[in-house]
Formats: structure tokens, sequence, C-alpha cells
């Protein structure tokens, strides 16, 4: 059983594995405002941007689980991308690279034997190799069409060996190269949801138009119609309210169970319903994100929100369908 001694030694040592990563990053960043790295990784982004094909990312060991995570980043955000192992590569998928695609291959030493292949493979087939080292001058770094040249930076092992610091670097810079192409390629909110329609991502980026009641499921009713006929619609219906519409299908007015409760005991139901009705309901459009619309409702204190296009009265949508389809 852990001492309180124990317990104090192993947070120092988490604490300070954070400040060296964390140094090491403050260089990366120093870095990346220098000539030699900003350059690169500006003619590297545009390299990418530009390609025709994949962007084909490779890494032995250590360096090659933050490959794999690169190329899913880049895929995730509009990049086609796919991981290579080099050791496979040398027995037969060296066939997946054509002409068209770029290499990006992250080495930390730029001595990874296994990436020989490799790189002959892009120097005969001209094939536009990006290499991420922190030594330019290695077989790698010299290999390549643009090298983007790391920071040397200290491990945090204890041994200095464990590779922590220099893989923390690796992902920091593919992330900020997925993050560049995103902005390089003009990808949005939607064409985001495209590549994550499951799980929280894809609710958080789903449109008020995919949960809102269409058609015959809108209560609805004429500016002429009367309380109770506003009352049956209101009853047939599920949303606890009915839009009021002009002849033209225009949005007029809102009438609602808590307007029915208050003037149900002082006023026939004869009545016509435009004088009972609130005038100006809240609208929104169905390209809005649901998300921002659950936050309107909240900040509103309604429950409901009509869908205009045009003017014209599209859909109904309700709090329930928003969280429901997993936004919160």
């Amino acid at each position: 059983m852990l001492t309180q001694i124990d317990q104090t030694r192993y947070a120092r040592s988490a604490l300070n594995t954070l400040d060296i990563e964390m140094q090491a990053l403050q260089l990366l960043r120093e870095s990346l405002q220098s000539p030699d790295l900003g350059s690169a990784v500006g003619r590297a982004i545009d390299a990418l941007a530009n390609t025709r094909g994949r962007v084909v990312v490779t890494g032995m060991g250590k360096s090659g689980h933050i490959a794999r995570k690169i190329a899913a980043t880049m895929r995730s955000t509009g990049t086609s991308a796919l991981y290579l192992h080099p050791g496979e590569a040398s027995h037969g998928d060296l066939g997946v690279i054509t002409a068209d695609d770029i290499v990006l291959a992250i080495t930390w030493s730029g001595e990874t034997a296994e990436l020989g292949d490799i790189l002959r493979y892009c120097d005969q087939y001209s094939v536009p190799l990006i290499v991420a080292t922190a030594y330019p001058d290695s077989t790698a770094g010299r290999a390549a069409d643009i090298c983007l040249p790391l920071p040397n930076v200290r491990e945090a092992c204890p041994n200095e060996l464990a590779p922590t610091s220099s893989t923390t670097l690796q992902l920091v810079l593919g992330d900020a190269l997925a993050v560049a192409l995103i902005e390089a390629r003009g990808f949005t909110p939607s064409d985001f949801r495209v590549f994550h329609p499951g799980g929280k991502l894809g609710a958080q980026l789903c449109v008020v138009g995919d949960v809102m009641g269409t058609g015959d499921a809108i209560p609805r009713i004429a500016g002429d119609a009367t309380l109770l006929g506003a009352t049956m619609e209101m009853s047939r219906k599920r949303y606890g309210c009915t839009a009021v519409v002009d002849a033209k299908g225009r949005l007029i007015g809102v009438f609602t169970d808590g307007d029915l409760r208050r003037c149900i005991a002082v006023h026939d139901l004869n009545d016509t319903v435009m004088r009972h009705m609130s005038p100006n309901p809240l609208t929104v459009p169905a390209d809005m994100l649901a998300a921002e619309a659950l936050r309107i409702l909240n900040e509103n204190a309604v429950s409901v929100l009509f869908v205009e296009d045009g003017g014209v009265l599209t859909g109904i949508v309700h709090m329930h369908d928003i969280v429901r389809a997993g936004v919160s």
C-alpha cells in the first residue's frame, strides 16, 4: 500500500513530466515562428492541400502510433489519408502509394531502417515526400522534398530514453497540419458532419431540419379559426401549441396550451383565435445547428420553435426532439 510520502513523490514526478513536455511544446512554438520550420510547414500545407491523391502517413514504433493518429485526424477533417506500416510496405504494401499521392514520414531520428524502402520508392517514382524529424541532416531528412525540422528536446523519461516529449511534439505537429488543412480546404461544420454522422459529434452537428416536424405533423390553423378549432388541432398534434397562418401559409402567430387555459373560462369557444394568439413567434432557419436552436429555446424559456423558408411556415421543432437527438 502506498504511503503518503510515495503518493507525494509520484505526484511530483507526474508534474515534472508535464513541465518537461510543456517546455518542449514551447520550443516547438518558437521553432514554428522561425524561418526554418515555419517556412517548411507553409510549403508542406500547400503540398498536402493540393495533392491530387491521398496523404500516406508512415512511421515506425511510437512514431508509427502517432502517424496512425495523424492519418485518422486528417481523414475526419476532409483530407484523404491512410497509414502505411513500414514493415508491411517492404512486403508488398508499397503498391498502395500512387503517383498522385504524397508521403508524410514521421521519424524522430531520421535513421529508422524500416523506412528505407519507402524513401527509395518515393525517390524512384517521384512521389513527393515530407519528413518530420529532429535531425534534418539524417538519411530521411536529406531524402525529403520538404523537411520539417523539429526541435531536439529532452525526453520526460528519467532515463531520457522512452519517447515522451518527442512523440508529444510529433502529435501536436500533426494536429497543426490537420487544422491548417481544414482552413486551406475550407472545411465547414456541414462537411465535418458527413464524416461524423454517429455519436456525440454527429448529434452536435445535426441541424434543425434533421429533427423538425414537417407537412401534416405541423399543427396549424387559419387566422379566422375558432378557439374550439385551435383546441382540436392542438389535441391532434403533439407540440402543445398551433401555428396561426394566413392564406399564403405565412406564420402570423402562435396559440398555446397556456393561451387556452387563460381564455377558456372567460371566452366563448367560438371566438376567433386571432384575438388570443401571441404574434411574432420565434422562428429559426432549417439549416441552423440544433445546438444553437436549443440555446435559443433555453434563453427564451419556450419549448417550441417554428421554421420558415421565405416567410412560409415549413416546420416545427420541440425541445424534446433536439434532446432526443443527443444534443444537450
